[in-house]
């Protein structure tokens, strides 16, 4: 076994292998950017080395200083984790050239499944079923036209290199192909600096649905069961399960044998994963292979007892795979949400600057949490914006995701946004709780995922007010907190704005025990006091109530079946003139101007796209959002810019 390891990764991954690291005795070593110099994976590593600047291009993806690092250092061997590197060939030989261990597969078979349309040549000789499309090396427009007519509609274009669901998109009629193609290919060349395509027949509303498999020196090939991945958006994952619903014994047989298939067929060593396509008729397909541990690895680890991490570095140092195929059992249910700094009702927008704060239930058995961050980090514009993942366990699924939603609801994050209302109302939804999922669930149910929240009861305002006033209940004077006014004339006025809605003024004064609260002309006398940590119980003559109620300066969370964001404001705020958006179009993030389509005097109609802005993976078009005449164009293709930051005015039509 190795001594002495590198983590050529950041975040939530480096600080999980960093854990499997000092669990089997063996010194971590972290490298990092100048923005992660105080991240957490450094500060839970035995030694760290900054590798470069912020951009990941002059850090985490530049091979030469990782193979320096891990020189000085002593590494024996490096764990890539998983994005950056981790599926790059050419890295993986650059740590075979230096004597260095590669903690995955070889660089022939990173290149071979890398490539989609190679992989699909070499699975289907296996006898593993593909989807029809068009693998060819012809990539002229007229090509790609053709083919796709042949093929027939609905068509996804698809990048040959990458994955994450970067560089894909979906014509369901011959007139959008042309668009569908430019926009995949500008994509896949920006993420992975290849921009061909390839096209597949597009199943509609299916289900996603990957295998685990481990692959030894010795030639053996197991899986570890499968893990259904339908809850995504943009084909980015966001909630993963094992066993999935809807596999019967029968079909799960059939596709994990298929999948130890393909892994044999490429003489495959370490962890990966096989990816399928799960049509509504029951036949499944392959779609591609990750050569990599996938972000999603908790909940294979929690069903089926197995540190995939350790069976990646033993096998990596030459051990044959622990156990043999009868040897693994699926035992349980579990779930995995991943908690990512993004704003869902702006098009899931990433969300950057500094975590205030960040609550989450101690780890217990049956939950699990796996993080990148600490209080008082800070978010940028250069990485990912996924933070932390939560992984329930049970004994079936029901309980399991009845697990999950207590966890979530004892989870918060202050100063930024994030998915967490979002990740809450699909555990509660009737279709998710009976398994109707697949790759389109949150599309189809969009509008309602993200609708207003009900009216908060009266416990839930109670406690929220009572937490808001707690610092005042303590003090001996007579002024509340804050200074609004002398308790003894009468009370005070607090403002609370539900979930970023206009201010609800609530008069709430001291009484023995508690506060009285009136609110909307309805008094009630209510007594509040904690129970335990977080946690609240409300009581008003033969009603009451346990709350989970986390705060954080003026904010709070406050759950009571639903859960609300709740932040104490001024109960009059002061209402500002609201400027013609419209006429001033702005950077929905923080990223650099890859496209600028309008030059002073263009004449534009609305919903044009006038700018593309590329940041933390993504590249999201401005659009305009009226017609008019272009009168100032205020930056550069190229520049990069703030969120929010005005990059041109539209003027009245001629």
């Amino acid at each position: 076994m190795f001594t002495r390891v590198l983590v050529a990764n950041r975040g939530e991954i480096a600080c999980r292998v960093i854990r499997a690291l000092y669990w089997l005795g063996i010194r971590s070593i972290a490298v990092h950017s100048e923005a992660d110099a105080r991240a957490r994976h450094v500060s839970m590593a035995d030694e760290s080395h900054c590798i470069g600047p912020a951009p990941a291009a002059q850090s985490y993806l530049d091979v030469d200083r990782i193979i320096d690092a891990a020189r000085r250092s002593g590494a024996e061997a490096i764990h890539p984790g998983y994005g950056f590197l981790s599926e790059n060939a050419e890295f993986a030989a650059a740590c075979a050239h230096a004597g260095i261990t590669f903690i995955g597969p070889s660089p022939d078979v990173i290149r071979r499944m890398g490539l989609k349309h190679e992989a699909k040549a070499i699975v289907a000789a296996a006898g593993v079923p593909v989807i029809p499309g068009y693998l060819g090396e012809r990539q002229d427009e007229a090509t790609l036209l053709g083919e796709g007519v042949r093929i027939g509609f609905p068509l996804l274009v698809k990048a040959v290199a990458g994955g994450g669901g970067r560089g894909m998109r979906v014509a369901r009629e011959a007139a959008e192909l042309p668009e569908a193609i430019r926009a995949a290919r500008a994509e896949a060349e920006a993420a992975f600096g290849d921009g061909r395509v390839m096209l597949e027949r597009f199943v509609e509303r299916p289900r996603h649905v990957e295998v685990q498999v481990f692959g030894d020196s010795f030639g053996r090939h197991v899986h570890l069961f499968e893990r259904e991945c339908s809850v995504q958006r943009r084909y980015q994952k966001i909630i993963e399960e094992s066993p999935s619903p809807a596999l019967t014994p029968e079909l799960r047989e059939r596709m994990t044998a298929a999948a130890v298939r393909a892994a044999a067929a490429v003489g495959y060593v370490n962890a990966g994963t096989i990816e399928f396509i799960l049509a509504p008729d029951g036949q499944f397909y392959f779609m591609e292979m990750n050569t990599r541990l996938q972000v999603e690895h908790p909940v294979t680890e929690m069903v089926t007892g197995i540190d995939l991490v350790e069976w990646q570095l033993r096998v990596a140092a030459g051990e044959p795979l622990p156990l043999a195929q009868d040897d693994i059992v699926q035992r349980g249910h579990a779930i995995e949400v991943r908690l990512c700094c993004e704003d869902p009702s702006r098009g899931f927008l990433p969300s950057v600057g500094r975590i205030e704060r960040f609550a989450f239930p101690t780890e217990e058995e049956g939950w699990r949490i796996d993080r990148g961050v600490d209080d008082r980090d800070q978010v940028t514009v250069y990485y990912d914006p996924m933070v932390a993942k939560l992984i329930a366990w049970a004994p079936d699924r029901a309980a399991a995701i009845a697990r999950l939603r207590s966890g979530l609801e004892r989870t918060a994050l202050f100063g930024l946004r994030s998915n967490l209302p979002l990740l809450r109302r699909i555990l509660a939804h009737p279709e998710f709780s009976r398994g109707a999922i697949d790759t389109t669930f949150i599309d189809r149910h969009l509008d309602e995922l993200l609708a207003p929240s009900p009216e908060p009861s009266a416990a839930a305002m109670a406690v929220a007010a009572a937490s808001v006033l707690a610092p005042a209940f303590n003090d001996d004077t007579p002024w509340l907190a804050d200074g609004w006014q002398a308790s003894a004339l009468g009370g005070s006025t607090l403002g609370l704005s539900v979930d970023g809605a206009a201010p609800r003024r609530l008069r709430a004064r001291r009484v023995a025990g508690g506060i009285e609260l009136t609110q909307a002309a309805t008094t009630a006398s209510w007594r509040v006091e904690p129970v335990g940590e977080d946690r609240m119980h409300a009581a008003c003559g033969d009603e009451s109530a346990t709350l989970t109620c986390i705060s954080h300066g003026p904010r709070l969370l406050v759950t009571d079946g639903a859960t609300y964001e709740i932040e104490s404001v001024p109960p009059w705020p002061r209402r500002l003139a609201e400027e013609d958006a419209g006429a001033h179009p702005s950077s929905p993030l923080p990223g650099r101007i890859v496209a600028l389509n309008v030059a002073v005097g263009d004449t534009v109609v609305d919903g044009q796209t006038l700018a593309v802005v590329e940041g933390m993976k993504m590249q999201v078009p401005v659009k305009a959002a009226r017609s008019g005449v272009v009168t100032r164009v205020l930056v550069t293709q190229g520049a990069l810019v703030d969120a929010d930051a005005l990059l041109l005015e539209i003027g009245d039509p001629a």
